[in-house]
């Protein structure tokens, strides 16, 4: 695909909250806070960083991308069709009987999913045995995977950390949203995870820490993870869970609920005016 500048980029992934909202609405059920704040990571991937065609979405020599965090499927799902993977007309089909999009991604049921995800804590090491298979097969695809900062409470993610870095799968980069929420509160609450980039660091990762809101920041570090060689690369992304919407943001109660009508008009009227900096905005 064609590669958006960064000012087209921040408009794509703002058009990309507002259908959230829409979707969420329509469907009475889902999580907000996340795909809100995993928005501009995922316009960067599918509008920038990827090496994928929508028109042939299984194409062998594809980037892999692998959701761990299942949950924070409606930011894949209007971010793929954005890109033409399936028609926009389908996202009002959300978490509906027999949908193709479920309230977690089922790898069978849309094109170029790569995993069914739902069980926290197993995506890295779906990523990480994929990339190991691409290495012996001589594959130059990259291979990508998003993970929840919450997710990490899990053992089997550390065990996957450590199998990454053991076999120093430089072909694998991995994105941790970290909004520093999950369901039941604050992640320092619940289970403290810092400090996270030293525990990665000694499992033999190359860490990066970027804003997970600044695009150039998001290209830059992928294209930083390409030029390192000896290792895997996490990059952490530092996020506001519900970004664009001021009464979702760093709210952990909008972990896993959809908006109102009433919540969903404010919401829509914050992200067509950009939080009122836009005056007589309307669709």
């Amino acid at each position: 695909m064609e590669k958006l500048s960064f000012e087209e980029l921040d408009k794509k992934a703002n058009d990309i909250r507002k259908d959230i909202i829409k979707m969420l609405l329509l469907a009475g059920s889902g999580h907000s806070a996340g795909p809100l704040g995993m928005a501009d990571v995922f316009t960067a991937l599918y509008f920038n960083i990827l090496n994928h065609n929508p028109g042939e979405p299984m194409w062998e020599d594809r980037d892999r991308l692998f959701l761990s965090c299942g949950h924070i499927a409606p930011v894949r799902y209007v971010t793929m069709a954005h890109a033409g993977y399936f028609p926009k007309t389908w996202l009002k089909k959300l978490r509906k009987l027999g949908s193709p999009l479920q309230g977690h991604p089922e790898r069978k049921r849309l094109p170029a999913l790569e995993t069914t995800s739902g069980p926290l804590g197993s995506g890295l090491a779906q990523a990480a045995g994929y990339a190991l298979a691409a290495r012996m097969d001589n594959k130059r695809f990259r291979v990508f995977c998003i993970n929840s900062d919450g997710e990490h409470d899990a053992g089997n993610h550390w065990e996957a950390a450590m199998f990454a870095g053991k076999n120093r799968l430089s072909n694998l980069t991995t994105f941790v949203d970290r909004n520093n929420i999950q369901i039941d509160g604050h992640t320092e609450d619940i289970m403290p995870l810092e400090p996270l980039a030293a525990k990665y660091e000694a499992f033999n990762w190359h860490v990066l820490h970027i804003d997970g809101h600044n695009m150039e920041e998001i290209v830059d570090s992928v294209n930083h993870a390409r030029a390192v060689y000896e290792k895997p690369t996490v990059i952490i992304c530092h996020t506001i869970p519900g970004k664009g919407v001021s009464f979702m943001e760093n709210m952990y109660e909008w972990h896993g609920k959809p908006p109102n009508e009433e919540e969903a008009k404010k919401a829509l009227h914050e992200l067509r005016t950009l939080g009122g900096k836009i005056k007589g905005e309307h669709e």
